[in-house]
């Protein structure tokens, strides 16, 4: 794995080329964390990295897809002061880039541009001080977690680069999803290099389709495609990096690890010479061509080839993800420390060891809040895995609050066992208001699926770290953890019992998750098909599920829509998750099967 400060190298295909007679171009990568809305603070970062990439000696720079602004803006790109201000960010960074001795180093440059159309999604090149050339999005997506058609209009214009000789063409994110499109016209036209500005959000098994993407691209454009993605949590989006550059044969060059602010810097041999046509314009798109620097690059030496980035395994990468995208929710929004429920159970343990990974122990405040029913296990396991984790710990019993509630109000049955969830999650608002801390709502996939959780009790909370993870994945990713804490020589943090106990909300006398939940595995297995497959009740039976469990489960994933619009945002790992993903009405008689 790539660390932060890598040597620079220089690729050419499969093989190194010693042809010193191709065109070089030393090309840095800058996989960086911006935030939504810190204009000043994002282009600090373009400046600091920008200055790193000159210091190695970059001919070019490549940032993510609207780095200057944050992505995604969302509704921020409607407001004109906004837009305004990002557009007046642009072009004073170019002066701060000249003024930080980085003027002769053109840089790439995402950001929002406001013209009498509307609202773009753009990208422009700094050079010298000056903006000289601009580019916008195409492609505006508009499924799954994207509404880029809500705010962006699409561009019509490509931007090719004269840079050190070489012939540089950009796309920009959803622009090489597409077949055929910008880059088939940047085949047209002659380029030597395409550099790809993305924001592309994470979801597990993404890279099996990104790789062969870019691959197929940069064939279709007859040129190595330099892709560059940024890295970092946006609420309940995360993003992995694993920004990579692919040559013209599809074969993969190099490629940065995932999850980390990275500056990747490669010597790449470019065959130059594209067969640029003279036309301006072809059947889609109008081509401009703006020159930098006709002179070449002498030629150099190049440095040593480090390893290509390996991809994360699945768990390992399910796990960074869900650090990363607590980490930035926390100190992004400016909480210097959390505060959960820990009962002892599963789900709050891998929570408290994912809030200590991202957030370190100090800074999370673990609650024991035992009632009438709780187990001595699980009080003595909640124990353990603050002891296993060095977090705060304290206990707070709330007997005494549910006999008040559950006395005056007469309430039994269901209602008796709600009210103590609620007194939980009081408890820890009380604490959260008093202390500063962010409240983690403990909550899995498969819980928020059919119900299964109080609200107004366990799903109180700010942020949901496992909200996207179903439950058979939560247990996966607890041995997983505990068996990377022993390769290192660590203390595993969750308690075994915590793994292999029987699941249980503790709310009444004996009561376990199987009394009201078909088995796990089983109900994640419907749960896939229904909500990842959007499947429907005989398409379900076909796949041999009995009807019974289908009509079970279905009926109480369609009956919780309401908890789950109320529900605290978490990090999004799978294809669909609920919130941005799946959007479905509160009020809807429609029933499957029915």
């Amino acid at each position: 794995m790539f660390l932060t400060r890598d040597p620079y190298f220089r690729l050419s295909g499969e093989n190194m080329v010693e042809d010193e007679d191709m065109p070089q171009l030393r090309i840095a990568l800058a996989q960086v964390n911006p935030t939504v809305g810190d204009l000043g603070g994002n282009a600090a970062t373009v400046v600091a990295w920008a200055r790193r990439a000159a210091e190695a000696g970059a001919h070019l720079v490549v940032f993510p897809e609207m780095v200057l602004t944050g992505y995604p803006v969302e509704d921020l790109a409607l407001r004109q002061s906004f837009a305004a201000a990002a557009k007046d960010a642009l072009t004073r960074l170019a002066t701060e880039l000249a003024d930080a001795g980085c003027g002769d180093l053109p840089a790439y440059v995402g950001y929002l541009e406001q013209d009498a159309e509307g609202p773009r999604n753009g990208a422009a090149v700094l050079h010298g001080g000056q903006v000289v050339a601009r580019q916008f999005k195409h492609h505006l997506p508009n499924y799954g977690v994207f509404d880029e058609r809500r705010y962006f209009k699409p561009g019509h214009t490509l931007d090719i680069v004269r840079v050190r000789g070489l012939e540089v063409g950009m796309v920009i994110c959803e622009d090489i999803w597409q077949e055929g499109g910008p880059i088939a016209a940047l085949g047209r036209a002659g380029v030597d290099l395409v550099v790809a500005p993305n924001a592309s959000p994470y979801e597990r098994h993404k890279d099996d389709a990104r790789l062969p993407l870019v691959a197929r691209r940069a064939g279709e454009a007859g040129a190595p495609l330099v892709y560059v993605n940024q890295v970092g949590g946006q609420d309940d989006l995360v993003f992995d990096g694993d920004s990579m550059v692919v040559g013209a044969d599809g074969a993969l060059l190099a490629r940065a690890p995932q999850f980390v602010e990275h500056l990747m810097v490669v010597d790449l041999d470019v065959p130059g010479g594209a067969a640029k046509t003279d036309a301006r314009a072809d059947d889609e798109f109008a081509i401009r061509r703006t020159t930098i620097s006709d002179q070449p690059v002498p030629a150099y030496e190049p440095a040593h080839v480090p390893p290509i980035a390996e991809a994360l395994p699945e768990e390992a990468e399910v796990w960074a993800a869900l650090v990363t995208g607590l980490r930035d929710y926390v100190t992004k929004n400016g909480f210097r420390s959390v505060v959960l429920g820990l009962s002892g159970g599963i789900d709050s343990a891998v929570v408290a060891a994912l809030a200590v990974d991202a957030l370190g122990a100090d800074a999370v405040h673990g609650v024991s809040m035992p009632s009438g029913y709780s187990s001595e296990h699980s009080k003595s396991d909640a124990k353990e895995l603050a002891d296993r984790t060095g977090v705060h710990y304290s206990v707070q019993p709330i007997a005494r609050m549910v006999e008040v509630f559950v006395g005056d109000l007469g309430l039994t049955g269901l209602a008796e066992e709600n009210v103590q969830a609620r007194c939980r999650g009081v408890t820890l608002m009380g604490l959260s208001n008093q202390h500063g801390h962010l409240v983690l709502a403990t909550g899995n996939k498969t819980e928020l699926a059919v119900g299964y959780s109080t609200i107004y009790g366990d799903a109180v909370g700010g942020f949901a770290p496992i909200k996207d993870v179903p439950k058979t994945l939560v247990w996966e990713l607890a041995r997983w953890r505990n068996a990377e804490a022993d390769k290192r020589g660590e203390v595993p943090p969750i308690p075994e019992d915590s793994i292999t106990k029987p699941p249980s909300a503790e709310l009444r006398p004996g009561q376990l998750d199987s009394d009201s939940l078909p088995d796990y595995a089983l109900l994640d297995a419907v749960l896939d098909d229904y909500v990842e497959g959007d499947r429907g009740y005989q398409d379900l039976l076909a796949a041999g599920f009995s009807a019974e469990v289908v009509d079970r489960v279905l009926r109480m994933v369609d009956l919780a829509e309401y908890k789950r619009r109320q529900y605290p945002p978490g990090t999004k790992i799978s294809f669909r998750a609920f919130g941005r993903d799946r959007r479905l009405p509160i009020t809807n008689a429609w029933r499957e099967g029915s």
